[in-house]
């Protein structure tokens, strides 16, 4: 039995062509990424908008982007932490939130190049498939694609939460509904229901009411920030309904105050010197080590003197 050893020589390495940095760390699928921002060569310079969607754990963040060779450029953007001030101030990456983060962005944007009055979308969720058609004549709609990064593709997930918002909101984002929540695989029906009452946050209510009743305890805890803002089971709906109509009566962002009295940043790199300044510390450091010096020298001395004296 002959064993063969496999080296990789210079040859091999001189080949070798490492994957780009954000594929290596796992950030970005380029695979994905250059189908949705490939343009045909005949649209010349039109961007090709994206619907870019992330989720963390405290809040969703909504752009409208477009690629271009100095990199992403955002259009506009909407974020859930806007929402308090449409009467959301808790759950804000919950089902509801991500619609209404969606809803807003869509708004700002048909605002933004003057297509509000002419596409004005679901006026009143009711759950059911919709995409905004192209008129006759006219501007056409606001189209952009959906852009969910590395988020895993499942039934019921709240990056598609956002996309219906967008697309109630009036922009024409492609899509379907076998994603949301409300459609059986197996007869490959959708319940329209179903998706309403997880927009207006049917499910967070129905929740708190069983927590509520079956452990007051458990629901004070993971309920304070409700009970804080007296948000009661019975009044969700009600506070996502009015959040919707807000959104559409003023989607404008706010401009947030600069701090004022910042502390400077600490910076932690020695500042670079000259070889003069260089030679004039070193200058400095040997004064200052011998001012110090000098008491204890003449300290020496007179206990040197004063051993001969002893041993004379």
């Amino acid at each position: 039995m002959v064993f063969v050893r496999i080296t990789k020589t210079k040859a091999y390495f001189k080949r070798f062509q490492t994957k780009f940095k954000r594929r290596r760390d796992g950030k970005t699928n380029y695979r994905m990424r250059r189908r949705l921002i490939t343009q045909d060569k005949t649209k010349f310079n039109a961007p090709r908008y994206r619907l870019v969607i992330r989720i963390t754990n405290r809040d969703v963040i909504a752009q409208i982007t477009s690629a271009k060779l100095v990199g992403d450029c955002v259009f506009a953007a909407a974020y859930a932490h806007e929402l308090p001030r449409y009467g959301i101030p808790v759950g804000l990456t919950n089902y509801s939130a991500c619609y209404a983060t969606g809803l807003l962005l869509a708004r700002r944007v048909l605002k933004k190049i003057g297509l509000d009055k002419q596409y004005a979308g679901v006026a009143k969720p009711n759950g059911e498939h919709f995409l905004v058609e192209e008129p006759e004549s006219g501007s056409r709609p606001f189209r952009c694609f959906p852009d969910i990064g590395l988020a895993r593709i499942t039934t019921g997930a709240r990056v598609f939460a956002v996309i219906k918002g967008a697309a109630d909101g009036g922009m024409h984002v492609p899509h379907s509904d076998k994603r949301f929540p409300g459609f059986n695989k197996e007869s490959e029906e959708f319940d329209a229901k179903k998706l309403k009452e997880r927009i207006f946050g049917g499910h967070v209510a129905a929740y708190m009411k069983m927590m509520k009743k079956e452990d007051p305890e458990k629901y004070k805890k993971q309920f304070s920030q409700y009970i804080k803002n007296k948000i009661e089971p019975e009044g969700v709906e009600k506070m996502y309904a009015g959040a919707f109509d807000k959104i559409r009566a003023n989607p404008d962002a706010v401009k947030v105050a600069k701090k004022e009295n910042i502390p400077p940043r600490k910076s932690f790199n020695k500042k670079k010197l000259a070889n003069a300044d260089r030679k004039a510390r070193v200058a400095s450091k040997k004064a200052k080590y011998m001012k110090h010096r000098q008491p204890v020298a003449e300290e020496e001395e007179e206990m040197e003197v004063e051993e001969e004296e002893t041993q004379e």
